[in-house]
């Protein structure tokens, strides 16, 4: 392990943008759909995540590339330009990830999806640095530059020397304004990104940010309809009965981890409710 992962290794909460981290973005469920997410709360409050065109919505390997990146950020002592450094090859290996062709391609479309997608708020996304609610769009990412590695660096690579389009390089990508804005103002959430990464499902580990939320307000309990969860995560599936199928796996991740005291969905009356009690943060971490 180089001293760069070992640092890395050592980095055990990160910040992420709190307003951010309340709405939907990364599309939880396999889907043909093309179409945007969005996300209404009445009066004039609304969040839509638009592809760009001929892209698909960010899905669950971006979501993991969102996180590292922000852990990137972060381990580099969150600079005020919001530039990150780093190989495709590092990055995936501290994603947990096995390099190699396909994987490099998929993180470059990773990558060029967070810098495209378009973030639209209507009073939806918390600007802290104003102090209001935002009526405009950005991205994640501003910008994205990846060099291809010098011909003696990529000997170490031989097992794909007939893959250009897919070959390891050097990145340097820029987080972008709102995001960085928002974290500096102090208006974030902590993640623990060991735990992040133990948790094998990706619905967990949307749920997993989720409840740090209310983790992060000193709160233990939540308890929302089931399609106002369903929303937010976001998934695909509206009727209770498959919804329950798609959160019970995850909600037993969260339970073995001892990140939730409690996960229950139930009927309430003629309402499908989801209700959690959340380990406070000194036992889970």
């Amino acid at each position: 392990m180089t001293l760069a992962e070992r640092r890395r290794a050592m980095v055990r909460t990160i910040r992420l943008d709190r307003a951010l981290e309340g709405l939907p973005l990364f599309r939880l469920s396999d889907s043909a759909e093309e179409g945007a997410i969005v996300w209404e709360e009445g009066d004039g409050v609304r969040w839509r995540v638009l592809p760009a065109p001929g892209d698909r919505l960010p899905g669950t390997f971006d979501q993991d590339v969102y996180v590292e990146l922000m852990h990137r950020w972060h381990d580099a002592g969150s600079p005020e330009d919001g530039v990150v450094h780093f190989t495709l090859h590092d990055f995936l290996r501290s994603m947990g990830r096995r390099a190699d062709g396909r994987t490099y391609e998929l993180l470059r479309s990773a990558l060029a999806r967070l810098e495209r997608t378009i973030l639209e708020s209507q009073q939806a996304y918390y600007d802290a640095a104003n102090a209001t609610p935002l009526d405009g769009r950005f991205t994640i990412l501003t910008s994205i530059v990846i060099d291809r590695r010098r011909a003696g660096d990529r000997d170490q690579f031989s097992l794909f020397p007939a893959l250009p389009a897919g070959e390891p390089g050097d990145a340097r990508v820029t987080i972008g304004p709102m995001l960085r804005s928002n974290i500096m103002t102090g208006h974030h959430v902590t993640l623990n990104v060991q735990t992040y990464k133990a948790l094998p499902s990706p619905v967990a580990r949307r749920l997993f940010r989720l409840l740090e939320l209310i983790r992060e307000q000193g709160d233990t309990q939540w308890k929302l309809p089931l399609d106002k969860l369903a929303a937010l995560l976001p998934l695909t599936q509206r009727y209770p009965s498959h919804l329950t199928r798609v959160l019970q796996p995850a909600h037993e991740m969260l339970l073995t981890a001892g990140l939730v005291k409690q996960a229950t969905i139930r009927q309430s009356k003629r309402v499908w409710v989801a209700e959690y009690v959340v380990t406070p943060r000194a036992l889970s971490s």
